[in-house]
């Protein structure tokens, strides 16, 4: 699709599976904690409960690991009726800080996206989830240096980013940005006159995903790895 990118001036980057794995790991955890509580439910069963539970605490504990954590406890004992021994909840937040303590896994030719952008343009990361491990994993990551601005958003909608593009003091056309989840990283930025690019993850939560209707007629690109961006942004 012939989209004109010349205005752009600043570039955003999502974080979690845009630059780095993370869903791989919470899928992970969802069959740990299946096979954990299985006595009390099926894994699959367990699957579709911790979903519904997120979902419900979002709008308290937001998006990350520690919310993902209480709702797993949260479960645990809504399942067992209450008699879940400490030793499983033990092995939950054993589950948790496990995530927490992954190392950061790069996807291919991000950092070297990232240092040819940089030359150039102004890059953002705009990121949601836990501000502690986002940070951490920011600087596990070796990337900080190539980033004018990070941004930890409690949610990625029109409103959020709207606020974000005033703070940088540009206009929706001068801003570029790039991620994984078609609901959080591309649907807010078009609808707001901004221009996106989607760079898709092989796994994505059911939380992210948005029916094909939603983006019929839209204008945005879709590549298959991060360094094809080259081939849509000029550098020097």
């Amino acid at each position: 699709m012939e989209i004109d990118y010349s205005n752009i001036k600043v570039i955003g980057f999502d974080a979690d599976d845009t630059l780095w794995v993370n869903e791989t790991y919470f899928r992970e955890a969802e069959e740990a904690v299946g096979r954990l509580l299985s006595h009390y439910e099926t894994p699959n069963k367990v699957d579709q409960e911790l979903f519904r539970m997120e979902i419900k605490n979002l709008p308290i504990y937001g998006y990350g690991v520690k919310g993902f954590i209480l709702s797993m406890i949260e479960l645990a004992i809504e399942l067992s009726a209450g008699n879940v021994s400490n030793e499983i909840i033990g092995k939950i937040l054993d589950i948790g800080k496990d995530m927490i303590n992954k190392p950061i896994e790069l996807l291919d030719d991000v950092e070297d996206v990232l240092k040819t952008l940089s030359r150039d343009y102004r890059l953002i990361l705009a990121t949601k989830g836990d501000l502690l491990d986002q940070e951490r994993k920011l600087e596990k990551s070796g990337l900080l240096q190539y980033f004018h601005h990070i941004e930890v958003l409690s949610e990625k909608q029109e409103a959020n980013y709207q606020k974000l593009l005033n703070h940088l003091d540009i206009k929706p056309s001068e801003f570029l940005m790039v991620g994984n989840s078609l609901k959080s990283d591309i649907l807010p930025l078009i609808n707001i006159g901004a221009e996106a690019i989607h760079v898709p993850f092989h796994t994505t939560w059911e939380h992210e995903k948005v029916s094909k209707e939603r983006t019929n007629g839209l204008k945005y690109n879709t590549i298959e790895r991060l360094n094809d961006i080259l081939s849509f942004i000029k550098v020097k």
